[in-house]
């Protein structure tokens, strides 16, 4: 009697120690190499009593960031994740990490997470930050061109094509106040650095940038725009002159200060980097920015080019960055109406008075 009831007990072992692991194979996946037999009927058993709350999201919620930092234990994202309701149950979560492996694979990074995620999906995500987000920069001074040139490489699934078609048909977006409805969004896409979910629709995408935009014109800017006679339009367009005409910050106002007086003079501009956006994509130099330029490219007859066409082009030449647009609300004040390249290589310029000044600060 004693040895049918041990047979038996053994026989009970060996299938469950053969059919528990099956049964949550065929709902979990293969278990880690790392698990002895009965790491596996044990792991395997848990997790079939614990389906519920492992294959069920929480429910309904928000993207929430979701940060994993360096050496952090499964124990501890387990805890913030059910503190943050994203998964019901951290006991059960790490049972599935361990079970999976996935404890040991799991990636410091930043996770865009919710609670409609399934938890054994959220378990996946984090073996891998590079899965949800990306690193986009715009630089000042960047066209649109330059900007959707950087797409098909950036790890986005936008295309140069579908944003392109946005920025000069802007339907569906909220706009900075004091931009019409249908404006082209060049000059309106604040440069800097963004971190962006790999699979960002165009629209919240261009919608992104132009929020950081409207966040940083202060109101104070915006009065300083008004003081010198311009909106919006008019002050981003200054702007984007003066950010290409530019290379040292310090000397923007200074700039800025040239243009306004050659407008109250009822001088044109003469902008080269106007001319430039005129010309378009230069083939040869592989640039948008052609660069020298020819005198036959000053007389092009556009209405961008500001030695032909008197008054700001129709709109932005490029995308100003901060001390640009600060530049045009608060511009210095001086005696200017010319400046050109300093020849030391500085980036500096030296400002003149009179053309005849100008022309003796040409470069021998």
């Amino acid at each position: 009697m004693i040895l049918m009831v041990a047979c038996v007990g053994i026989l009970g072992a060996f299938l469950a120690f053969d059919t528990i692991p099956a049964q949550a194979r065929k709902v979990y996946g293969q278990p880690s190499a790392g698990l002895g037999l009965f790491d596996r009927a044990w792991y395997g058993a848990q997790l079939l009593l614990n389906q519920s709350k492992l294959l069920v999201p929480v429910g309904e919620g928000a993207q929430q960031p979701f940060i994993i930092q360096s050496g952090e234990s499964v124990n501890s994202v387990a805890y913030r994740l059910e503190e943050n309701g994203l998964v019901r149950d951290a006991g059960a979560f790490r049972l599935y990490m361990i079970y999976a492996g996935m404890d040991q694979t799991m990636r410091a990074g930043i996770y865009t997470l919710n609670p409609g995620m399934i938890p054994m999906d959220i378990a996946g995500i984090i073996q891998n930050p590079t899965s949800q987000e990306v690193t986009f920069v715009i630089l000042p001074g960047w066209r649109v061109e330059e900007i959707a040139n950087l797409l098909p490489t950036s790890g986005l699934s936008v295309t140069p094509d579908e944003f392109l078609a946005l920025i000069r048909n802007p339907a569906g977006l909220s706009l900075p106040e004091g931009l019409e409805p249908g404006a082209n969004l060049e000059g309106f896409l604040a440069p800097g650095e963004y971190q962006l979910r790999r699979d960002i629709s165009v629209e919240n995408l261009v919608q992104t940038f132009l929020d950081r935009f409207s966040s940083e014109l202060t109101p104070d800017m915006l009065a300083g725009f008004e003081r010198q006679g311009l909106n919006l339009p008019e002050a981003v367009t200054l702007a984007s002159i003066v950010e290409k005409e530019g290379v040292v910050d310090d000397e923007r106002p200074m700039i800025a200060s040239v243009f306004y007086n050659r407008m109250q003079a009822g001088m044109n501009l003469d902008s080269d980097p106007t001319v430039q956006y005129a010309l378009g994509y230069n083939a040869a130099q592989q640039t948008w920015w052609t660069n020298p330029l020819s005198l036959d490219d000053l007389k092009t007859d556009s209405p961008f080019n500001t030695y032909v066409y008197n008054g700001l082009p129709p709109h932005p030449i490029c995308n100003p960055g901060l001390t640009a647009l600060q530049a045009v609300a608060y511009p210095a004040q001086s005696p200017y109406y010319y400046f050109r390249a300093r020849c030391d290589g500085t980036g500096t310029h030296a400002f003149a008075k009179t053309y005849e000044e100008h022309v003796q600060n040409a470069c021998p």
